[in-house]
């Protein structure tokens, strides 16, 4: 049966493709074959072509062949983007292993899970995040501990003394990114520096074997129950989506992304850089968002695409040197993680001509599974189902269809689905449903469907805070704040933020010892040492008790609510 949104389909675009028989690895390996001498990636006006990404990725793998990393297993990744990043992430793809990808904001106490549920024993991480990996790996089982350890300096892919112009270093990032820091002991193993991880012998490399139905990547989703559970994602399933988004954005071999989104995020990574890499484009690199930089970069280097968040279009936007950046190269540009405020989505159509396409996916789905078509897009809208996607609206107890217009929850069937969590078989068959024939993933967010059949989020299934793009799972940060010895009960909601839109509130009942002796700053600030920055509440508020049922659950969407009614 024909959906209504394919009346609004690009007309040069297929429903369906079949992507490449192939592993990720091969993407690479032939852009270097193609386009040996061409930027591939761009750092702070530091240039690496494909040739040298192509040979630094086959010599770290030889590395990690040496240390003992063999087919099948999973190396975590922990860094801010950089080229090291892309080199390290193709690296273990060439290894025959699996990339467990790792947020660089999380702190000891959150890294051991990272360590310990995927069963990791080589980690490759950036120098300033070493030691808090390091401190996690010391409070572990010797069981249970890495086994090694690759750290780079961010300064280890370009020349500290020979920025200016338009990628000047920004004053605030000068001290971080010129910092050496020294290597951390590992009690169980050793320690390598980036250069000596890249002087492995290629020769000694075994044949790349990895099939489109082998683990590529493992990145870790929070939920309802506490602890991250990884989405088992194939090399199938990743080359679907970033082949699809070549196609759906346009792309040719002359695309220059600007590369600010994080890549340890799933959109990051498979969106822009599997994208880019596969198409053969330039990626221009940002470790942190800066919005003069940004702004410099985009003149600088001719950006054509850029995947973001609507706050960073906001920013640029608000910077008082906006005159005097040119954004005229960009042909493409959108995100998701938050809608895009009406007012701003008109500026860029009058300053520039751009539409700004709004997309919806998640880590199960290897980013889109929704997307607006470029020359149809619709404001504040998830958009239609993506290359090769069915998408439906259901009844999320009767599972049955609802009418178009009509709330449900959004559920979706693609080549880009995960596999299933990590170890956890229960939470994998409550998160699919057949669904006439086929097998579907439920979002747990809930839409409608219009009458074009674009997608619309109404509401939250799950209990989920989205502070900037960023999933905050109140669960999780819960679970940490009981280990504060000060904490009795803690409830997380969610608070108005003018930037954030959505932040992370801690409604804490104290221990009777604590009261009188604790603030709410000092649960602030233990939190901040203890959390990603993303998580860690913002705002504390002390009760004497939390609102529970009659079976002692709290009752969470009451403080929810009386929130609501506050703001």
């Amino acid at each position: 049966m024909d959906r209504p949104h394919y009346k609004f389909w690009p007309k040069r675009l297929p429903h369906r493709i079949s992507p490449p028989a192939t592993s990720l690895w091969h993407n690479l390996a032939v852009s270097a074959l193609r386009f040996p001498d061409k930027p591939a990636l761009v750092f702070f006006g530091q240039v690496v072509t494909y040739a040298e990404v192509l040979q630094k990725a086959e010599r770290l793998a030889a590395t990690l062949h040496g240390l003992g990393v063999q087919a099948g297993d999973r190396v975590l990744l922990d860094m801010q983007n950089c080229p090291q990043w892309v080199i390290a992430h193709f690296a273990i793809l060439r290894a025959n292993a699996v990339v467990v990808p790792v947020n660089p904001m999380n702190r000891a106490e959150e890294l051991k899970h990272y360590i310990t549920d995927p069963d990791i024993k080589v980690a490759i991480i950036a120098a300033d995040l070493a030691p808090e990996l390091a401190r996690a790996n010391a409070q572990l089982a010797p069981a249970d501990r890495l086994r090694h350890m690759i750290v780079s300096h961010y300064s280890d892919t370009f020349d500290l003394a020979a920025q200016q112009g338009a990628e000047a270093l920004p004053a605030a990032w000068q001290g971080w990114l010129a910092t050496q820091h020294d290597l951390p002991v590992l009690d169980s193993g050793s320690t390598l520096s980036w250069a000596q991880a890249l002087q492995g012998d290629v020769s000694r490399l075994p044949v790349h074997t990895a099939t489109p139905q082998d683990l590529a990547v493992l990145p870790y989703t929070s939920g309802t129950t506490g602890l991250p559970k990884g989405c088992m994602h194939t090399h199938a399933s990743i080359m679907h989506n970033a082949v699809a988004s070549c196609l759906w954005g346009n792309a040719s071999f002359e695309n220059v992304v600007l590369a600010v989104v994080p890549m340890f995020h799933i959109t990051g990574m498979v969106s822009m850089m599997h994208a880019a890499i596969y198409g053969g484009a330039t990626l221009v690199i940002m470790p942190r968002w800066d919005r003069e930089l940004a702004g410099r970069l985009i003149s600088r280097w001719r950006v054509t695409h850029w995947t973001n968040i609507p706050t960073m279009v906001i920013d640029l936007l608000a910077s008082p040197n906006f005159a005097s950046f040119d954004l005229s190269s960009l042909v493409a540009i959108g995100g998701g993680g938050a809608a895009m405020p009406q007012a701003v989505a008109q500026r860029l159509w009058e300053l520039y001509g751009l539409r700004f396409a709004e997309g919806y996916g998640l880590t199960e789905t290897a980013a889109p599974s929704h997307s607006n078509p470029v020359d149809a897009t619709k404001q504040q809208c998830l958009g239609i189902p993506f290359i090769s996607t069915d998408s439906r609206v259901i009844d999320p107890l009767t599972l049955q269809e609802m009418p178009q217009g009509e709330q449900g929850e959004i559920i979706m069937c693609g080549p880009q689905n995960f596999s299933g969590y990590w170890k956890q078989p229960e939470a994998t068959a409550a998160a699919f449903i057949e669904f006439e024939g086929k097998r579907f993933f439920r979002s747990g967010d809930l839409g409608r469907v219009d009458e074009d059949g674009y997608f619309f989020i109404t509401d939250r299934l799950k209990r989920m805070i989205n502070a900037s793009g960023f999933k905050v799972w109140p669960a999780e940060v819960e679970s940490l704040m009981f280990k504060h010895p000060a904490v009795q009960e803690a409830c997380i909601i969610s608070t108005h933020d003018a930037y954030r839109g959505e932040t992370v509130k801690a409604v804490v009942v104290l221990r009777a010892e604590a009261k009188g002796k604790t603030s709410e700053d000092d649960i602030i600030n233990w939190c901040k040492d203890n959390m990603a920055a993303y998580k860690y509440p913002r705002v504390v508020q002390f009760v004497d008790a939390l609102p529970k049922s009659g079976s002692g659950k709290v009752m969470w969407r009451t403080l929810q609510e009386a929130e609501k009614g506050n703001a």
